[in-house]
């Protein structure tokens, strides 16, 4: 375990959400507004980040949609650089997972894939209202490990 200085501890995570349709639209928007978000706050490694929420967008687009119902992104950094992605969508009952390796022309199934090369971590959490969170967790290149 490492010991956080003070003004790490004192520094408030930056928190960005939005609501979109969820549509091929909304899942385009969200990588937009991500890779403006990220450059304003400055992330170095904000090309993996929109990479992770271009997959987790286009997967509630696709997987996780209910008719009439819109997904959500949240970002949220932290003090010592982690960058938490969150996007909810309305099928809790659909569990994302990783499946065998597809094959090299097939036009999907690499979405998580992605997602886990590029982040720390991820997982899956439920929500309110039948829907469920998929998140990643991405920390700074050169960051100090936990």
């Amino acid at each position: 375990m490492t010991q956080k200085s003070l003004p790490e501890v004192l520094a408030p995570a930056k928190h960005f959400t939005v609501q979109l349709s969820a549509t091929r639209r909304g899942a385009r928007l969200t990588r937009l507004l991500t890779e403006r978000q990220l450059d304003d706050w400055g992330i170095p490694f904000a090309a993996h980040a929109t990479q992770v929420v271009a997959e987790l967008a286009s997967n509630a687009v696709l997987h996780g949609r209910v008719a009439g119902r819109d997904f959500r992104l949240g970002l949220r950094l932290v003090a010592d650089r982690t960058l938490r992605i969150e996007v909810t969508d309305a099928r809790g009952d659909r569990v994302p997972r990783v499946h065998d390796p597809v094959s090299g022309d097939a036009e999907s199934g690499r979405g998580l894939l992605i997602v886990a090369a590029y982040a720390d971590r991820w997982g899956v959490d439920e929500a309110s209202a039948g829907c469920k969170v998929v998140w990643a967790e991405l920390g700074a290149p050169g960051r100090d490990g936990p």
